[in-house]
């Protein structure tokens, strides 16, 4: 898969974790949606890293789990290092 589907297969995978994990986000829908790019090269990461499994093609189930997996991962990240600050 090339980059331009890991940019789609991220924005995507971001709108899917913010729609898993709902709640007020300090960056709002653009920051959620670069975080779910950035989550699904993490995501392709831990998969190769920890489960041996090298990601398939766009439509593959296991590359979608990973990606939004990554996102989700990110997501909890970003809202507690900037959420926090933020609330002070």
């Amino acid at each position: 898969m090339g980059i331009l589907g890991w940019i789609v297969l991220g924005l995507l995978a971001g709108a899917i974790a913010k729609l898993l994990m709902p709640g007020k986000d300090p960056g709002g829908c653009i920051i959620t949606m670069l975080i779910g790019v950035a989550g699904a090269f993490l995501g392709g990461w831990i998969g190769r890293a920890l489960f041996d499994v090298d990601l398939g093609t766009f439509f593959d189930g296991r590359t979608w789990g990973l990606a939004i997996l990554g996102s989700l991962i990110l997501l909890v990240l970003y809202r507690l290092v900037f959420g926090a600050r933020e609330r002070e």
